[in-house]
C-alpha cells in the first residue's frame, strides 16, 4: 500500500512546519498557555486563515481534507509545534460530531469553526466512566417541545472559551447502555450551565461543567434519540489519531533534542554520544520511534473505515504512543540530565505534554484491555 502524501497534503504539511518553526516559539506557547483563555487568539486566526482547521473537515462539511492522512499531517505539526491552539476539541470532536449527525441548520456553525470566528467543545466524559462512551449519567428529559438536562462533565478542555459545547446525555436506559445516549448543542451562555474553569498542567485550561436544569429547544439534538454512541465512537477515534500523531510529532523533536544534546555535551573531553551505553539507550528509542510511526499510519489509514479492525488500530496506536511516550520522556530526561527539568529547558514541556497525552480519551492499560475485548469479539 502506498502511504505517499498527494501534492495537496505534502504542501499543507510543509507550511505548517515552516510556520511552527518561524512564528510558533517556545515562550510565546508557555504565555499563551498560562493565560486566562489558554492559547493564543492571534495564531488560532492565523491557523484559520493557513487553512489548518478548514483540512480537518471534508468538502461537504466546507473543509478540504478531513480524511486520516490529513488529521495525522496537521497533528504531527502540533506535536512538533508544542501547539496549544484547540484544534482537536474545537473542529475535531465538537466539530466532528455535528458534521456526523447534525442537522443543516446545526452545521451551520461550522463555517464559523473553520474560519476560527467560533471554537466548540465536547463535554461528555464523566468522572466515573472509565472512559466508557455509553457510561453516561448526565440526564436528559423531554417535556413538551423543551429538554431539560441535569448532571456534570469533567475535564472538558477549552471549554471555558468556547462558544457552544457538544454535551452527552442519556434520555433513556441507565449508565452503560449502549442505547440511550443523546447529543446536544448547549450554548455556553445558557442559563444553568456552570463551568469550573483551571489551567491544565501541560498548559491551557478546562473546565468542570454542571448543568442545573438546563432547557434547551427540541431541535438542539444533535442526531437521533438515544443514538449517539456510534457517533461518539467514530469522533472519539478520530481523536485518538490525533493525539497519536500528535504523539509522534512531540517525539521526532525530543529525538533531535537528545541527539544533539549527546553529540555536544563532553564527558572526559569526548561527546557522552561516543560511549556506547549511551548510544544503545539511543537506538533502542529509535527504533521504538518507529514503531509508533508505523502504528500511527495504520490509524490514519483505518479511520474512515467502519468495524473490529478500525478500532484495534485505533486502540494499538493508542497503546503503543502511551508506552512509547513514557519510554522516550524518561530516556530522554536521563540523557540530558537535569537540564532535562528546567523550565528554560524545551524539553522538559515536550515530556509533560507527552506524557499526559498518554492518559487522554484512555490510557495505555484501558486500550490494551479494548485491544484485546475487540480481538475476542471478532473470533
Amino acid at each position: 500500500m502506498d502511504f505517499t502524501h498527494t501534492e495537496e497534503r505534502q504542501m499543507l504539511a510543509d507550511t505548517l512546519s515552516r510556520w511552527v518553526i518561524r512564528d510558533y516559539p517556545l515562550a510565546a506557547r508557555l504565555e499563551a498557555g498560562a493565560s486566562e483563555t489558554g492559547f493564543s487568539r492571534d495564531k488560532w486566526a492565523e491557523l484559520a486563515e493557513l487553512g489548518v482547521i478548514g483540512a480537518l473537515f471534508s468538502e461537504d462539511d466546507g473543509g478540504f481534507g478531513g480524511a486520516g492522512f490529513d488529521l495525522s499531517v496537521v497533528f504531527e505539526a502540533v506535536g512538533r509545534g508544542l501547539m496549544i491552539e484547540p484544534l482537536l476539541q474545537s473542529a475535531v470532536l465538537a466539530g466532528g460530531a455535528i458534521a456526523s449527525a447534525g442537522t443543516p441548520a446545526q452545521k451551520e456553525v461550522l463555517d464559523a469553526l473553520i474560519s476560527g470566528e467560533k471554537q466548540g467543545a465536547l463535554a461528555h466524559f464523566e468522572a466515573d466512566d472509565g472512559c466508557d462512551p455509553s457510561f453516561v449519567e448526565t440526564q436528559a428529559k423531554l417535556s413538551g417541545d423543551t429538554w431539560t438536562l441535569n448532571g456534570q462533565k469533567a475535564v472538558v478542555r477549552n471549554a471555558p472559551t468556547a462558544d457552544f459545547l457538544v454535551v452527552s446525555a442519556r434520555s433513556s436506559g441507565v449508565a452503560g447502555d449502549v442505547d440511550g445516549v443523546s447529543l446536544f448543542l448547549v450554548p455556553t451562555d445558557t442559563p444553568g450551565l456552570e463551568m469550573r474553569d483551571y489551567q491544565t498542567i501541560d498548559g491551557g485550561r478546562a473546565a468542570e461543567i454542571l448543568l442545573s436544569d438546563v432547557r434547551l429547544p427540541q431541535d438542539a439534538m444533535i442526531g437521533e434519540a438515544g443514538g449517539a454512541v456510534p457517533v461518539l465512537e467514530n469522533v472519539l477515534g478520530r481523536g485518538l489519531l490525533c493525539l497519536s500523531a500528535e504523539a509522534l510529532g512531540l517525539m521526532d523533536v525530543i529525538k533531535d533534542m537528545t541527539i544533539e544534546y549527546i553529540q555536544t555535551r563532553k564527558q572526559f573531553g569526548v561527546p557522552i554520544g561516543k560511549f556506547q551505553a549511551l548510544q544503545h539507550r539511543m537506538a533502542e528509542m529509535l527504533l521504538e520511534i518507529e514503531q509508533t510511526r508505523s502504528a500511527v499510519i495504520n490509524a490514519a489509514s483505518l479511520v474512515d473505515a467502519k468495524g473490529a479492525a478500525r478500532e484495534r488500530a485505533l486502540s494499538a496506536a493508542k497503546f503503543t504512543i502511551g508506552q512509547i511516550g513514557t519510554l522516550v520522556a524518561e530516556e530522554s530526561i536521563q540523557l540530558h540530565g537535569g537540564i532535562g527539568m528546567t523550565w528554560e529547558h524545551a524539553l522538559g514541556h515536550y515530556a509533560k505534554r507527552l506524557i499526559m497525552i498518554g492518559h487522554e480519551l484512555g490510557d495505555a492499560d484501558y486500550h490494551l484491555n479494548r485491544y484485546i475485548e475487540l480481538g475476542k469479539a471478532k473470533a
